[in-house]
């Protein structure tokens, strides 16, 4: 069930497949929707279709982080934040050449950090907000000559279990999707195109946890088997300290 206090989202990173899937998720459940990416040409279209501000944002540079988050201050900053971006280099990894490497890097995880930490600023001097990241099954396993795309969703996934821990006790939901559900194929790869009402990131029950990596919500009214996912850790006994650092039922 959708919770009524989040109403605004922003979606960086935002394309054609899941984040088009995500923002039509949003705009069903009544919320506003501000769309950035680095071609913002190719979102008029979805932008109509879900009524979304659209941005230009490199999310690599720092300071297309700070413009964009100030730009959205004058009306209210978001209480929902996905980051969807992501850069790929394939190739046997003696051939891998170094600065695409980093720009994996810097687009598949330190932009992230960068997008994180400008919605925590502003969401936890309110006690609420939510920040989602895009994974993939690269986020918990390498492949062959996928070393810098590993890198980088191996970096988020740590980012986003970090985040859940400190941020969860201060009511910043944390999360991370795999994106597999209500999928098409094209060119042989899974591609999304809408998502299930259960992983949509203002519900309460995402697809898989991002501490144990298994699928599906343990039950009604948890984000996930660990804390940082969970609408309430006051089952966790110990300090809050405690309950900040245990990983609750799952096993990871």
């Amino acid at each position: 069930m959708t919770d009524p206090k989040y109403r605004k989202a922003l979606i960086v990173g935002a394309g054609t497949g899941l984040s088009a899937a995500l923002a039509r998720a949003f705009a069903r459940d009544g919320l506003s929707i501000a769309l950035a990416a680095r071609n913002p040409d190719k979102l008029g279209v979805l932008a109509e279709e879900t009524r979304a501000q659209v941005f230009a944002c490199d999310a690599s540079r720092r300071a297309d982080v700070e413009r964009l988050f100030a730009d959205l201050d004058q009306h209210g900053a978001p209480d929902v934040v996905a980051y969807n971006a992501s850069y790929r280099v394939r190739g046997p990894f003696i051939e891998l050449d170094a600065d695409e490497v980093e720009k994996s890097l810097r687009v598949s995880a330190l932009a992230g950090f960068f997008v994180a930490q400008a919605a925590a600023r502003r969401m936890v001097p309110q006690q609420h907000g939510a920040i989602f990241f895009t994974g993939a099954s690269a986020s918990q396993k390498g492949y062959a000559q996928s070393a810098p795309f590993a890198m980088g969703k191996f970096a988020l996934r740590g980012l986003a279990q970090s985040l859940a821990r400190e941020l969860s006790p201060q009511g910043i939901h944390i999360g991370m999707w795999w994106s597999t559900a209500g999928s098409a194929r094209s060119a042989g790869r899974r591609r999304p195109t809408s998502l299930t009402a259960s992983s949509t990131p203002t519900r309460s029950r995402p697809p898989m946890c991002i501490f144990c990596g298994s699928r599906g919500a343990p039950g009604p009214g948890r984000w996930s088997c660990g804390p940082g996912w969970r609408n309430s850790d006051r089952d966790i006994p110990g300090s809050a300290a405690e309950r900040a650092n245990s990983d609750g039922p799952c096993r990871p």
